[in-house]
């Protein structure tokens, strides 16, 4: 039986948008001028990891298209390249992904709720990390009515906010407070490249989710039209709004106190009126909040769904009787994330590094797969093509394999623990199917 096709170019378009905006440009972009302190150059970084997100959606459009039922970046590992990749993919999303992804959400809570709680130690703030991740994945365990209902307050809230530092950004500008010099002179890193590459971890951690358009790709109204019009359409406007943000934080607060700044929205507003800080503080804390409720929520169902596959260990896809919620695969995330928050000492920049690496480039290889399936399964129903075919796969998985190279070389204590995970999960599965 096919999907019912009901999705519009709008749908489709607010699909692409809504999975795209998420917490990261509330706490990332002190990673990110940290590594491009020149203002230009910001803005630079947020547009190339806008081509990564269109030219990444575009070719994942086949993919959805081709796997409508199943959809997701799984199954398409899976099936290019087999059994064992699938099986590393859980492992990774299980490892590294998700659970890092929840760890980093948490510390990025805590941290805002330091505007109000200015003495809390780094300590203090792993452990309200931990405390809340913990709460929520106790509430959700007895049914995700909670995630369910809060979840459009807290969307709303978000965008609230983010319209809220654009306006004030664009209306107190003072240019004798604020220098704003978009020129390429003395503040251009040496090693450019190296530098835009490292910029794109925090960039990338923060539009990450654009692939999520790409897996109701089989539900679009005239999808060969309709699906790329929407992901460019939906990483125009993610990628206008995340440069206008930047523009407003920078109207607002010079580089380097950006650069310093853990909480730059907070601090941004802070410049606009003294209650300014505390304001958008709530709103951003209970945005994060919201979304840290959803994942725990959400999340531990992709385990329980490769258990139930028989991919994954069986022990994932067991429901409570009472509660129906996967409620040992929502155990086993939470517990591995509070591994990840002391790991990392609860520093969100080392947390995301940890987890962005894995994250693209395994979306790299999921890219690659558009190859692979176009030789192996040449005669298989593609009701989309991937726009732009060769060049555009090629542009998203080169850009992919770059950004992980270089996090390798830059950054290795963050991403070799992720390489280190893939290697006993490697053994897990050889051993596995010598039991099996």
């Amino acid at each position: 039986m096919e999907l019912r096709k009901k999705l519009t170019l709008y749908g489709l378009t607010m699909i692409a948008v809504g999975s795209c905006i998420g917490s990261g440009i509330f706490v990332t972009p002190a990673q990110i001028v940290g590594a491009v302190p020149n203002a230009t150059l910001v803005l630079a970084v947020w547009a190339l990891g806008g081509v990564i997100a269109l030219t990444g959606a575009l070719t994942f459009s086949e993919l959805g298209g081709m796997f409508p039922k199943s959809g997701g970046v799984y199954v398409y590992l899976r099936e290019a390249y087999g059994d064992f990749v699938g099986f590393l993919y859980g492992w990774a999303i299980l490892l590294v992904i998700n659970t890092g992804a929840l760890a980093g959400l948490c510390v990025a809570f805590a941290e805002y709720l330091k505007i109000f709680f200015p003495d809390m130690s780094n300590g203090e703030k792993t452990a309200v990390a931990a405390a809340t991740m913990l709460g929520l994945t106790a509430v959700n365990m007895f049914g995700v009515q909670v995630s369910q209902r809060l979840a459009n307050v807290f969307t709303g809230l978000k965008l609230l906010a983010i319209a809220g530092i654009i306006a004030a950004g664009f209306v107190w500008y003072d240019p004798a407070a604020v220098q704003l010099d978009f020129s390429l002179g003395e503040s251009v890193p040496a090693n450019l490249t190296t530098a835009m590459l490292t910029g794109l971890i925090g960039v990338l951690f923060s539009v990450g989710g654009w692939h999520h358009a790409s897996f109701v790709a089989g539900e679009a109204l005239d999808a060969p039209r309709t699906v790329p019009r929407a992901m460019f359409l939906g990483v125009l406007i993610v990628m206008a709004t995340y440069l206008l943000v930047n523009l407003a934080y920078m109207f607002l607060l010079p580089l380097d106190a950006i650069a310093q700044s853990p909480r730059v929205a907070g601090d941004a507003m802070n410049m606009v009126a003294p209650w300014g800080g505390k304001a958008v503080a709530v709103a951003i804390a209970l945005s994060i909040f919201g979304t840290i409720s959803i994942y725990t929520m959400s999340a531990p169902r992709i385990y329980f769904a490769m258990a139930a596959d028989g991919v994954f260990f069986k022990q994932l896809a067991w429901v409570h009787p009472r509660w129906r919620t996967p409620v040992v695969a929502m155990l086993v995330q939470v517990v591995w994330a509070m591994a990840v928050l002391v790991f990392f000492q609860g520093l969100f920049d080392k947390i995301i590094t940890f987890v962005t690496f894995l994250d693209i480039a395994l979306m790299g290889m999921a890219g690659a797969a558009v190859f692979v399936f176009r030789k192996k399964r040449p005669g298989q129903e593609r009701p989309i093509r991937a726009w732009g075919y060769p060049v555009v796969p090629i542009i998203f998985i080169a850009i992919s394999a770059a950004f992980a190279l270089n996090t390798l070389l830059e950054r290795p204590d963050q991403a070799l623990p992720g390489v280190g995970v893939l290697a006993v999960g490697a053994a897990v599965f050889w051993w596995r199917k010598k039991r099996a």
